[in-house]
């Protein structure tokens, strides 16, 4: 289907959702679907809620932030569950302005955007429809029409509660055009657009001497005076302020600390009472979400004023602090390339997982506890295992320091190293050597690094490097004992023989001479102690591999070389520590031999078809190995 056919069938869609009908019709609707008459609080909440909910890890993942914020969750958690949700119930916490606190490009904004996007789309669906009075600028809810002295009575039929007073345009309009007749007042469906200012607003401080009031409240339309002979004619008024327009739904308020104190006051007004002041009219009713947000030291220089006491108490301040889990920001990067004009480069395996890992390091702060170091707690945050450790220890790591994530390397400055580095080396394809010294010379240009934190990050960078070192060799080795697979093997079914003679007290047998032998207690070492199994964890851990045996054999499965990760990796260390030799020479030699080259293009081979390197940096990888193991 062409783009103009998706076209029309959009337009096509969007007619048939619109409804038009009368008061009394719009009873018989809120009466099937009562939750047509939320608050603009929980129409919030339950669109986030509907998008999906899974548990991990004893912490709740809202779906509806996935594949945007990273690393989040428990942030994202603690903003759901303290301040949409109470807010839906209608606590007194809907009272409160959001204020998004965090370091800059920690996803304040994306969620900010995330929750108006998502109101748009939320509105055209069945669960989060909003019905407005026809003709209405502020998109007013129709049971504002329902008097006072009837509301309990309303209460009691429909179950549903009314808060605010009609707006003086349509009480006027209730008079003139209807006569009075509230059943007859036109009512229709409201679909929330950024673009078209419906339902959702944005308002931007400038110059305090140049900014008007009436950006925010509307003003008077002093062309319409003559006609309708009076300033307090709500006909001669245009309510096209943000609030205004942001009625219903959801109203961002930018840089809200910067801005003039005036601005502020309408605010405590509209969070405490839901009503707001405009031209020379009683208080004008609205239900919206109103979210700001800054960083750490615009917040401290606000609340350190005294006179701003009266609104901190009608700010709840929810903290978005960087991400701390390394495979998290791994996906940020890769988010941010795939929607730029560099996507087709190619990124080397590891790449953006070893930038991520220096980032992360720049967030962390030194554990108190002196058994462990950055690099572990690193690995523990990210959900790695580390031996001496478990959840516990990563919950009580998180409890040392409230503002963990608050300071660091931000992505973009990532994210401008790689693309520096693409750009000024008109490279095709790069590797994480690449990605770590552009890093590194990035840090005399940033404006903030101080030189005792440019130092600090110099040995995150080491520390990234030592990181990339072992994955390097691990992704050679690799490749090097799949092209001897049928060594590897015969290594295995010979450890697992020894194991079966050492675990059941028994001899084996010669194959050559026949004669029986003890168990060959030196080649069971040797493959144990690269994965660090200890003289005294020996026997355990042949136990352990013999029980696997037994246990594969009861369900008629063979056990074999990819049986037991451990196991695996034992196997695959010594093999590559016994072929670290031949490694050496077919990536130093200038002229290897045939044989040589023939392996080397066997391991090339594999590093392309099977772990996502190319030509180039499959090559670059075997010869920078080639030099670690030869230093």
């Amino acid at each position: 289907m062409d783009i103009l056919k998706k076209i029309e069938l959009y337009r096509k869609e969007e007619e048939k959702l619109k409804w038009e009908g009368t008061f009394g019709e719009y009873l018989e609707i809120i009466k099937e679907k009562p939750w047509v008459a939320q608050s603009a609080h929980s129409r919030v909440y339950n669109m986030i809620k509907d998008s999906g909910v899974e548990e991990e890890n004893s912490h709740k993942r809202y779906k509806f932030f996935s594949n945007q914020l990273f690393g989040l969750e428990e942030a994202l958690e603690k903003l759901v569950e303290e301040y949409f949700h109470p807010s839906a119930k209608r606590l007194d916490v809907r009272k409160r302005i959001l204020l998004l606190m965090g370091p800059v490009s920690g996803g304040k904004s994306t969620l900010v955007t995330m929750l108006k996007r998502g109101l748009e789309a939320y509105s055209l669906s069945d669960k989060g429809a909003v019905f407005g009075i026809k003709g209405c600028p502020m998109h007013e809810d129709p049971l504002h029409l329902i008097p006072h002295h009837l509301r309990k009575d309303f209460f009691d039929e429909y179950s549903i509660r009314i808060e605010g007073n009609l707006s003086p345009l349509n009480m006027m309009r209730l008079e003139q055009e209807y006569n009075g007749r509230i059943e007859d007042v036109l009512i229709e469906r409201v679909f929330f657009s950024e673009d078209r200012r419906v339902g959702i607003g944005t308002f931007s401080p400038s110059d305090p001497k140049s900014q008007d009031i009436a950006d925010l409240t509307g003003s008077i339309d002093f062309s319409t005076i003559a006609e309708y002979g009076s300033e307090s004619d709500p006909r001669a008024y245009r309510f096209d302020g943000e609030l205004n327009k942001a009625n219903r739904g959801m109203m961002e308020f930018q840089e809200m600390l910067k801005c003039d104190e005036k601005f502020l006051w309408h605010l405590l007004s509209l969070t405490q009472e839901g009503n707001f002041k405009a031209g020379r009219f009683a208080l004008i009713s609205a239900d919206e979400l109103i979210v700001a947000h800054t960083n750490e030291t615009e917040y401290r220089s606000f609340i350190s004023n005294k006179k701003n006491e009266a609104l901190h108490s009608r700010i709840i301040v929810m903290p978005i602090p960087y991400n701390l889990k390394v495979s998290e920001e791994e996906k940020i990067y890769e988010k941010m390339i795939r929607e730029s004009d560099v996507a087709d480069v190619h990124i080397a395996p590891h790449t953006l997982r070893v930038a991520a890992m220096f980032t992360i390091l720049t967030r962390l702060k030194e554990p108190k506890k002196g058994d462990i170091d950055l690099v572990k707690k690193m690995r523990l945050y990210d959900g790695e295992s580390v031996e001496g450790y478990n959840q516990a220890d990563v919950k009580e790591l998180k409890k040392e320091y409230g503002d963990e994530g608050m300071s660091g390397i931000d992505p973009r400055y990532v994210i401008n190293r790689i693309s520096s580095t693409i750009i000024r080396k008109e490279m095709t394809s790069i590797n994480a050597l690449d990605v770590l010294l552009s890093l590194k010379e990035g840090l005399d240009q940033h404006p903030s690094i101080t030189a005792e934190l440019r130092e600090r990050y110099l040995n995150y960078i080491s520390l990234a490097r030592k990181e990339y070192d072992e994955i390097a060799k691990k992704e050679v080795q690799k490749a090097f004992v799949y092209s001897y697979e049928e060594s590897a093997k015969t290594l295995m079914e010979n450890y697992l023989d020894n194991v079966e003679a050492y675990c059941n007290k028994v001899k084996l047998r010669d194959p050559l001479t026949g004669e029986e032998i003890n168990p060959d207690e030196k080649l069971m070492r040797s493959i144990e102690e690269q994965i660090g199994i200890s003289e005294n964890a020996k026997k355990a851990f042949r136990e352990e591999i013999l029980i696997r045996i037994s246990a594969y054999a009861r369900k008629g499965k063979r056990f074999d070389y990819n049986s037991h990760d451990r196991l695996r990796e034992a196997i695959q260390k010594k093999l590559f520590a016994d072929l670290k030799d031949v490694v050496k020479i077919t990536t130093s030699t200038k002229t290897p031999d045939e044989q040589q080259l023939k392996k080397v293009n066997e391991v090339v081979k594999r590093l392309i078809d099977e772990h996502g390197y190319n030509s180039t940096s499959a090559n670059e990888l075997l010869r920078y190995v080639g030099s670690l193991l030869n230093r």
